[in-house]
């Protein structure tokens, strides 16, 4: 039997070459109505503008027949049909080259495209909670779930700044966001040292605030490589303050300083990406933070890339203006809320599920937060639909049919402690063409095949493109992660996976268990990515 892993994306590549020269054609079909009869589409008016009056060559026929290479799926049959070539693969032969080895599928399917270092820069966190607006959490959020995507690539990723504020480094762990801490400043003197050659006269003569060193000309730097970068053509000068240059300080020992072990051979800027992750309020500042880096550090980054955040909005309440503790409470409370309705009863004083209400709160912030591409604006339902589990957009739906899962298999192991299953068979023995429900193929076809394809996009920036700004697919694991609970959740509540305990009925059941073991093991990876843990109960 062939080995290795197979690829949505390899399978299109090999598909569009046996057309012949020319664009891409093919398509994956998504759908459960249009998979009941086919899984790729080739149509019909991209091969009239290939082919000439739409007649595909018998020869174009014959290679899509017998398509084979590393990572292409195997094919059953290639059939011309009005809405143009319907190809369905071999379904059985997927299942089995899938299910035999889950593991190559829920890690990225491609290298890393970066450069070996980013350096991953959020200056919301600067400030105290209290002071966060909705927009910088946004920015916090895309940074944290950024980082773990770069890192899940295989990049070595550093974040600053380093937290001092103790209580945003609590918060920060309520969100469960993965960032780092310290209690010292880095040394401001050198920075200092520059600055002063470098400045304007003192304030017109004028008595400087304190704090503030100068005033420093940035025209010029804007007419030579900012303009063209995209940085606005007003930032001609900057006020050089003391907070100003601690913030220069530690982006500088960053960048210079990286842990032993992230790869030695590549030191100073030249091997480093750096990305300002800013919400839409602090972009301008930003911009003037790059240009007095490049004026007074000769060793500055060349090339410093913005991922701007568009703005949140509160749906109904345009002039709220929530802090997102303040957030963070109101949709705590809904969760608890909720919960206590569900369960008739008070749980707010057990360990176990303070944790739990703590785990959906967040789940429901970050798939609210995320789920919108980041440049876009991003307008907030504060409602309870965004915390219920019937509901099918939101974190707690999710993590409903995590728990779902995991209830699942804890009964089989309870049922198999008691005699009633047998142990679960080695994978090779089991027997996969036992698999014919269209909810098996969605699962599988939509969900565990392409998810290490969908882990190398979510960690895809292109930092070598023109311009200052640059664009993240960061919505992209949330909206894969909805999609799949309610494939899961359609098939689930359809077909009864643990039948009878009678032994003719078995075999079916250990494939489909095997199938949703790889379900599980992809929801749980695509919830780590969002730094959420699977929940065993809700």
């Amino acid at each position: 039997m062939a080995t290795g892993r197979l690829g949505v994306g390899e399978t299109l590549v090999a598909l569009n070459a046996a057309l012949g020269p020319g664009g891409p054609v093919w398509l994956k079909e998504t759908r459960a109505r249009h998979l009941r009869a086919r899984d790729f589409l080739a149509p019909r008016g991209a091969l009239r503008a290939r082919f000439e009056d739409g007649q595909v060559p018998e020869h174009v026929f014959r290679a899509v027949a017998c398509l084979q290479g590393p990572g292409v799926a195997p094919v059953l049959r290639c059939v011309s049909t009005p809405a143009g070539l319907s190809l369905q693969l071999h379904r059985p032969a997927v299942f089995e080259r899938v299910l035999r080895a889950v593991a190559a599928y829920t890690a990225p399917a491609t290298p890393a495209s970066l450069g070996p270092r980013v350096l991953l820069h959020c200056p919301a966190l600067r400030g105290s909670p209290c002071a966060l607006r909705l927009s910088q959490l946004r920015a916090v959020l895309v940074a944290d779930h950024l980082a773990r995507a770069l890192r899940a690539h295989g990049v070595c990723v550093r974040l600053v700044p380093a937290v001092r504020d103790l209580h945003m480094l609590t918060f920060l762990q309520q969100l469960r966001v993965d960032w780092p801490c310290a209690s010292e400043k880095a040394s401001t003197e050198t920075l200092r040292s520059r600055a002063l050659r470098e400045l304007t006269s003192a304030h017109d003569g004028g008595t400087l605030p304190p704090g503030v060193l100068g005033r420093l000309c940035l025209k010029e730097l804007v007419e030579e490589q900012g303009r063209a970068a995209g940085y606005d053509p007003s930032l001609d000068n900057c006020l050089v303050t003391e907070d100003l240059l601690s913030v220069l300080a530690e982006l500088q020992q960053a960048l210079r300083y990286w842990p032993e072990d992230s790869y030695p051979g590549l030191p100073g800027a030249d091997s480093c990406t750096v990305v300002h992750v800013v919400s839409c309020e602090e972009e301008f500042q930003q911009q003037k933070l790059d240009l007095l880096w490049w004026k007074l550090d000769d060793q500055a980054p060349l090339r410093q890339k913005h991922l701007v955040c568009g703005p949140v909005k509160v749906a109904g309440a345009p002039g709220t203006l929530m802090t997102a503790p303040e957030y963070y409470k109101f949709r705590h409370a809904q969760v608890c809320k909720a919960s206590a309705l569900k369960h008739s009863e008070d749980l707010a004083q057990d360990p176990a599920w303070i944790e739990i209400f703590g785990i959906l709160s967040v789940a429901t912030i970050k798939f609210e937060m995320l789920s919108t591409t980041p440049q876009s604006q991003l307008l907030l339902a504060l409602s309870d639909s965004g915390i219920s589990t019937k509901g099918t957009k939101s974190g707690t739906f999710v993590m409903y049919n995590c728990a779902r899962l995991a209830t699942l298999f804890e009964s089989y192991k309870c049922s198999m402690e008691q005699g009633l299953y047998p142990t679960f068979p080695p994978v090779s023995s089991l027997d996969f063409s036992l698999l014919h429900d269209e909810g098996e193929w969605l699962l599988l076809f939509n969900s565990v095949l392409p998810f290490s394809d969908l882990l190398s996009q979510t960690a895809v920036l292109d930092c070598t493109a023109p311009g200052l700004h640059i664009a993240a697919r960061t919505e992209m694991m949330c909206k894969f992660l909805v999609q799949l609970s309610m494939d899961f959740s359609s098939y689930y509540n359809r077909v009864h996976v643990l039948g009878e305990p009678r032994p003719h009925l078995f075999g079916q059941m250990f494939a489909r268990l095997q199938l949703l073991r790889a379900v599980r093991e992809v929801l749980h990876t695509g919830l780590a990515m969002l730094g959420l843990p699977p929940l065993s109960h809700i």
